[in-house]
């Protein structure tokens, strides 16, 4: 052992990530006590509002309101460390960067995000940004996106969902509503063939919005494809090969051709979670679904896309995860219980129509929790409120509030 990884620099709590989850955690961590010792880890020179891209694809936002400078959004109360991590060490409590220095905590929390594993789709990775081939998931195609859908009057439109899980995973329907919706009013939608193939079984996950979403599906004359997953794609030729799955189990592929193709590909934990002792079996980090602490770690925390609790992996989740786990965290380091508990709570906002969504807000196993009284807001049907909230006020929420330590409506609930 080199003598930088047997004397490592110490801090109180080291947080790996500075995406929504990191920033927002290291926020509420400082407005809960001002002396601590906070590092961040993250190698990006640029933070993205990631749940802007679904409406620069729409043609609703663009997409410089999207990103600002990791500089201007990095808390002045951390240490930053501008590297990627290399290896993580719970054992030995240390967590070493790109650079081969290793980096020693107190406490360790968990939140890179997750993997777009573009390599899972044969032949994709090669035509996005090109040939008609785009998605809303990779950083600077959601503009390709818009283009697609304002060039295309007739012809095919795919749009495909992978397996679960993924971040958002109303954003694939998101991006297809979105395009139809345009494709309406400008009197073409009836000379485009519009299919969904969605390796899932159902709609949506949670069947109090399947309702509302069927509607729409058959508002726009949408052809549904369940059990059906993008296996490869071939950009000049323009063609897409699904593998449909009967509900014996037998498989077979099928070629369909394309004018456009949004393709969402499948996600994973990022390698040093996946070969590391903090992952689950499916290689998610392995948390408490409640106190967010890892299994068998006790100074170790997580939160975000990389956890393997069965929660939405959406940011309106991350608002609710950040106090749960500062206030564990800090419990932690003073020796107490932890009190603080995370229902599971997630919210997409599936945007339907342009001036319209259908707010979808649930925990663990389904379980409805609306924030606002259905007079202000019915989840269940598409509402202009609900494209208010989304369009209008989350941004500046995010940027203003959530990223600086403000728990907007999301006070932790109570263990025991």
């Amino acid at each position: 052992m080199n003598s930088n990884a047997a004397t490592p620099k110490k801090h109180t709590v080291v947080i790996v990530g500075g995406g929504a989850a990191g920033i927002s955690v290291a926020a509420s961590l400082h407005r809960r006590d001002h002396s601590l010792d906070l590092a961040v880890i993250e190698p990006a020179s640029v933070h993205h509002y990631q749940p802007g891209w679904t409406l620069v694809g729409g043609g609703v936002f663009r997409e410089e309101i999207t990103a600002r400078p990791m500089s201007t959004v990095m808390p002045d109360f951390v240490q930053w460390y501008q590297q990627a991590v290399q290896a993580l060490d719970p054992d030995q409590h240390r967590v070493q960067l790109s650079d081969g220095r290793w980096l020693a905590y107190d406490i360790l929390v968990l939140a890179p995000g997750l993997e777009l594993n573009w390599g899972a789709i044969d032949g994709l990775e090669a035509t996005l940004g090109q040939n008609g081939v785009t998605s809303n998931y990779q950083q600077g195609l959601a503009r390709y996106t818009w283009d697609l859908v304002q060039q295309l009057r007739q012809g095919r439109a795919l749009f495909s969902q992978p397996p679960m899980p993924i971040k958002c995973a109303g954003a694939p329907q998101k991006a297809m509503y979105l395009s139809c919706d345009h494709w309406r009013r400008q009197g073409v939608l009836g000379n485009i063939d519009v299919q969904f193939h969605n390796a899932g079984a159902v709609l949506f996950g949670v069947a109090a919005y399947v309702p509302a979403l069927e509607a729409y599906v058959r508002r726009y004359g949408i052809d549904l494809n369940f059990q059906s997953n993008l296996v490869a794609v071939n950009g000049p030729a323009r063609t897409a090969t699904f593998r449909h799955t009967d509900a014996e189990g037998n498989s077979q592929d099928r070629e369909v051709t394309f004018d456009l193709l949004h393709a969402v590909p499948p996600q994973r934990a990022p390698a040093f979670i996946r070969t590391s002792t903090l992952a689950n079996g499916d290689g998610w980090l392995d948390l408490e679904d409640d106190t967010l602490r890892h299994r068998r770690y006790a100074n170790v925390f997580g939160l975000g896309d990389v956890s393997g609790t069965g929660n939405a992996k959406t940011a309106a989740a991350v608002r609710k995860q950040a106090p749960v786990v500062a206030e564990n965290l800090i419990a932690t380091l003073r020796n107490q219980p932890l009190r603080a508990a995370y229902l599971g709570y997630g919210s997409c906002p599936l945007t339907v129509e342009r001036g319209r969504i259908v707010l979808a807000e649930f925990g663990y196993g389904g379980t409805l929790q609306p924030t606002f009284p259905k007079w202000i807001n019915d989840g269940t049907q598409a509402t202009r409120a609900a494209w208010w909230l989304k369009a209008k006020q989350l941004p500046t929420l995010y940027w203003h509030g959530m990223l600086k330590g403000h728990e907007w409506l999301a006070r932790p609930a109570r263990r025991g």
